[in-house]
């Protein structure tokens, strides 16, 4: 899910000229890999043991894939700003339109709070031994997040053109780290042999429900690439080379999952992983052993780094993404109000703030740090998955509509699309009701259940009310016109 594309259309004005087509198949391939990647996945499967390296095969088959088959014919079928807004608007009507735009920007904020936990547990290894007696300190946590928020917000309303270093240095914090677990867990395997045993029973998928509940996070780690709808203006021959990038990305994703997964398991024994931690776990246990200790606090600044540049990047696009998906047009007027010196969406950057901080006292209420953070991926992944719900009945829905000679369609024409589509529903569908369910270690199973849905189910009303209450006034201005 870590992909900021939306604000390469949510800053352009209606009025501008249109794009140039600059990006070639190798342009968009990196840019999926980079937008598509994120360490925090690597610590969360290495968790479960070796058979996550089978998990994220699968999760690329049958989520992935079904994905990209999606976004690739209804983008062509439909390539009118606002994507997955537009496709389901089409297929079910206005409401579904309005509901597939509201749970995908809701859906951001438990996510803010959990990406700035993760930032917050590696960056105690800046400190060494001396900070790490805040691991479970949940007042550091809730303050670390608030002043991550804060950061991000003020950069945002600042405006782009000064707060664009932050969104910049992602790149640099992403790639760092990933390439030194896997070189530490070759090292490791080298020097003191590998931390978990390798073989057809422990690569094989466990069917126990405690061993499963991570598949969802597993296929939470593809998302992103429904923002590709919005960049075909960019694209050289977008009908030949979006299909090709798109499928390649997948697998050089995939590969680098699973290479991190494996690093992190030569160097960390499964059952001392946390998925908080585990990254740093991994590169400080090892360099550790190998007499080199210096290592560990850079590589903590560069993850640091990544996180808080993704925030920035995230944060700047879902502000602006109602306003992309038309969303705004049944919203309070005031999200569309900019501010007065720096021209940016002000009110709307600080509803977002302030809901997500929220979040981060809600997630943390009654349960351990890693608890909060279990809570907070869980409630991300249900609201990020409801619009994908949306999208694939849309695809199936649509068939009903004659494709014309610009839709794309991988090999197989209806029947393939169809069968993609219900593979790619059914995995969603698991995936929402095993993000519902807490984890083994959770202190407050039944709170934590009530949080993830109560929660979810609070989101989803809240966008069912806006678009009521905007409906009925809309009606009530159109009697009074007559």
């Amino acid at each position: 899910m870590e992909s900021p594309v939306q604000t390469l259309s949510a800053e352009i004005p209606e009025s501008a000229p249109r794009l140039k087509q600059t990006l070639g198949f190798r342009d968009l391939v990196l840019f999926y890999v980079a937008s598509g990647f994120s360490l925090r996945w690597i610590a969360t499967a290495a968790a479960a043991g070796p058979s996550a390296i089978v998990i994220w095969v699968i999760a690329c088959l049958a989520f992935y894939l079904p994905l990209v088959a999606g976004v690739l014919e209804l983008s062509s079928r439909l390539p009118d700003e606002g994507g997955v807004y537009i496709w389901s608007k089409r297929a079910f009507g206005d409401f579904s339109g309005f509901m597939t735009g509201w749970t995908y920007w809701a859906s951001n904020l438990p996510y803010y709070p959990a990406l700035l936990y993760f930032a917050a547990a590696n960056a105690l290894y800046i400190g060494g031994g001396r900070w790490q007696k805040l691991s479970n300190d949940s007042s550091y946590f809730i303050w670390f997040s608030l002043a991550g928020l804060a950061i991000a917000v003020v950069l945002n309303i600042i405006g782009l053109d000064k707060g664009k270093w932050l969104p910049n240095i992602g790149s640099i914090g992403l790639w760092g780290p990933a390439a030194l677990i896997v070189v530490m867990g070759g090292l490791a395997w080298w020097k003191f042999g590998s931390a978990n045993q390798f073989s057809v029973q422990t690569l094989t998928p466990a069917t126990h429900l405690k061993d499963i509940i991570f598949w969802s996070t597993i296929a939470f780690a593809f998302g992103g690439v429904e923002s590709a709808s919005i960049m075909g203006e960019e694209i050289k021959d977008a009908r030949r080379i979006l299909p090709r990038a798109l499928v390649s990305a997948g697998v050089i994703i995939t590969f680098i999952y699973i290479i991190g997964t494996v690093g992190l398991l030569l160097s960390v024994p499964r059952n001392e992983i946390d998925p908080l931690q585990g990254v740093m776990q991994a590169i400080q246990g090892t360099v550790g052993r190998l007499g080199i200790p210096r290592i560990s606090p850079g590589a903590a600044v560069l993850i640091l780094a990544g996180i808080l540049g993704t925030l920035g990047a995230w944060f700047a696009a879902t502000a602006r993404l109602p306003f992309v998906a038309g969303v705004d047009k049944l919203l309070p007027p005031a999200f569309g109000k900019l501010h007065p010196k720096w021209r940016t969406p002000y009110v709307a950057l600080l509803v977002q703030a302030a809901i997500a901080a929220v979040f981060i006292f809600l997630g943390q209420a009654g349960t351990s740090v890693k608890g909060a953070y279990d809570v907070l991926v869980s409630m991300a992944i249900i609201a990020y998955f409801i619009p994908f719900l949306y999208m694939f009945c849309s695809v199936i829905a649509l068939q009903r509509e004659e494709p014309g000679p610009s839709v794309i369609r991988l090999p197989g024409g209806k029947p393939m699309a169809i069968s993609l589509a219900l593979l790619g529903l059914t995995t969603t569908s698991i995936s929402i009701v095993l993000a519902a369910i807490p984890a083994a270690d959770d202190p407050d199973k039944r709170l934590a259940v009530i949080k993830v849905v109560g929660s979810s189910a609070a989101l989803v009303l809240a966008g069912a009310c806006v678009y009521l209450a905007a409906t009925l006034k809309r009606r009530k201005a159109a009697r009074r016109e007559i």
